[in-house]
């Protein structure tokens, strides 16, 4: 069978709370393994809210849907401060950015608390933004950031990334509404350990299969190299997303 963009493949999936430093509760879901223990786990960190990103974005969720069955990544997905999906809504409101500062570092933590192993963060657009601003924990292994629009992460950001030494993608749409290819290529240049990957025919949004299982291939070759290229069949159970 191919997998197709409604496939959801086997996992251990349950309904998380993360407790924020300052007091929020958010809604969020764990997908494990079916069978085995993690090898590593992705933190996502969703698109604006305010412009309908949210834990259930259909990059994240395709993530979630795939890489535990066949790469045996954990996957953690949450709504940010006053973001609601269909898993529900998080407590407080959007802090453009800023009190989200709790919001990553109560997810870093759960992964901790959890015994989750190798951590990666995973940021689509304003999640990237959080990702360069926040995600800097000696937890976190490296960050893949998709469509970064580089609008409220500053170059002091950038520097302090490059100081913590670790792994950083960028995948870049070559049609992308905010950064293209080029400028992205100078932007990060100031972070020696970045890596810029260019998509051809690719726009912000990843719209289309072809468009995520480029994403989803990139991911696993960082975070889970040995699952790399993804399959694109499935020969075992399955259900349908109907989202």
């Amino acid at each position: 069978m191919d997998i197709r963009a409604s496939t959801v493949l086997p996992a251990r999936r349950r309904p998380v709370t993360l407790q924020t430093a300052d007091g929020l509760a958010l809604i969020g879901e764990l997908a494990l393994p079916k069978e085995r223990p993690p090898a590593a786990t992705i933190v996502c960190l969703h698109p604006l809210p305010t412009a309908e990103g949210m834990m259930d974005s259909h990059v994240l969720r395709k993530a979630s849907f795939r890489l535990p069955a066949l790469a045996d990544v954990a996957v953690l997905r949450f709504n940010t401060r006053g973001t609601v999906s269909r898993h529900g809504a998080s407590e407080g409101e959007f802090g453009d950015g800023e009190t989200e500062r709790h919001d990553v570092a109560a997810a870093i933590e759960f992964t901790e608390f959890e015994g989750l192993p190798e951590p990666w963060l995973v940021g689509w657009s304003f999640g990237t933004e959080l990702a360069l601003k926040w995600g800097r924990d000696p937890a976190v292994r490296g960050a893949v950031l998709l469509s970064p629009p580089l609008h409220h992460a500053s170059d002091a950001d950038l520097d302090a990334w490059a100081d913590f030494g670790r792994p950083l993608v960028a995948l870049v749409p070559e049609f992308d509404d905010y950064l293209r290819p080029a400028e992205a290529e100078r932007r990060f240049a100031r972070v020696p350990q970045a890596e810029v990957v260019g998509v051809d025919g690719a726009k912000h949004l990843w719209v289309g299969e072809p468009s995520v299982r480029v994403v989803l291939d990139e991911v696993v070759t960082r975070v889970a190299p040995w699952a790399h290229p993804l399959p694109t069949e499935w020969d075992g159970p399955y259900e349908k997303d109907t989202l």
